[in-house]
């Protein structure tokens, strides 16, 4: 009889679902198991800290609003943070950066966060060579 009560209390929490979701940039999957009425929100803070205690790399940040999460099975939109993980039927996720906004440099061209070098001129290789090229047929 006491086994049975608690296989009652076992289902009125819901189901558990082993989950997997792949880093953009990580090698492996992370997995761990997590309620099916559990939040995307709370599922990416616990991919996270999962993550950062693994010791992975690149170092991503602990900040969930940073990502977006993708069923890639399902559709190409980013979840919600606010619907369920079990709302798309899938059990395998795809975790990646949200893009920063692109900001400008000193000579008025956009660029993004990871290529932040300044460029002089007209930025191409050629244009480089010519004036290089030239400063030195001047010099001389």
């Amino acid at each position: 009889m006491l086994l049975h009560k608690n296989k009652k209390n076992q289902n009125a929490k819901g189901n558990k679902l082993l989950i997997s979701i792949a880093v953009l940039g990580s090698a492996g999957l992370i997995r761990f198991v997590v309620n099916e009425k559990e939040l995307v929100a709370m599922v990416m803070d616990t991919a996270l800290k999962s993550y950062a205690r693994e010791g992975r790399l690149p170092v991503l940040g602990s900040d969930l609003n940073d990502f977006m999460l993708y069923c890639p099975y399902v559709g190409t939109d980013a979840l919600s943070p606010w619907e369920t993980i079990s709302s798309q039927g899938a059990r395998n996720f795809m975790s990646c950066k949200k893009r920063q906004p692109e900001k400008l440099v000193d000579n008025g061209g956009p660029t993004t966060p990871a290529t932040t070098i300044t460029r002089k001129g007209s930025g191409s290789w050629k244009a480089w060579i010519n004036k290089s090229l030239n400063l030195k047929i001047s010099s001389h």
